[in-house]
């Protein structure tokens, strides 16, 4: 098994993108590093020198992706939520995941063209769900149950009344 860097990583099965998903998500985020890439060898059910696992870290996560053939397909039970201080690290994140082929989906997730889910969560927005003021946080989610992209100052616009 590859060297990987943090005690529990979530591994990510991929058909036989590992190692693009592995890059794409290098430039999607800053603070990111590559690891080992360990390939299949003979007797094995893909072609020799096929990656079998590329690891990689991004935000001090680290995550493993395999690949392992087109047995299982990614869905929403599970996503990357990615913590967002301002509308512009909102629109960052979703265009940048959305590219090339992604999909929208309802209050902030998307899956990306390889089929992950992520979750764009703007602090602000989580605040005003959180609001002490029931009636304020009813109407900042009522707001955020509309959108597909969140737009942090139109749920704030809401929650105000």
């Amino acid at each position: 098994m590859p060297k990987i860097l943090s005690k529990i990583s979530p591994c990510l099965w991929f058909d036989r993108e590992a190692e693009q998903a592995m890059n794409f998500y290098l430039s999607v985020f800053k603070n990111g590093k590559a690891g080992e890439i360990l390939r299949y060898g003979e007797g094995a059910p893909m072609p020799v020198g096929t990656v079998l696992t590329a690891t990689f870290e991004i935000e001090g996560v680290s995550f493993i992706a395999l690949n392992g053939g087109p047995h299982f397909k990614f869905n929403e039970a599970i996503s990357l939520s990615i913590d967002c201080q301002s509308q512009d690290e909102v629109d960052y994140y979703w265009d940048t995941l959305m590219a090339d082929g992604g999909q929208p989906s309802q209050c902030g997730w998307l899956k990306d063209k390889f089929g992950v889910s992520w979750q764009t969560a703007p602090a602000r927005v989580i605040e005003l769900l959180q609001d002490p003021d029931p009636a304020r946080a009813q109407r900042a989610m009522a707001a955020m149950m509309t959108m597909n992209k969140i737009d942090i100052a139109t749920v704030e616009a809401a929650a105000n009344g």
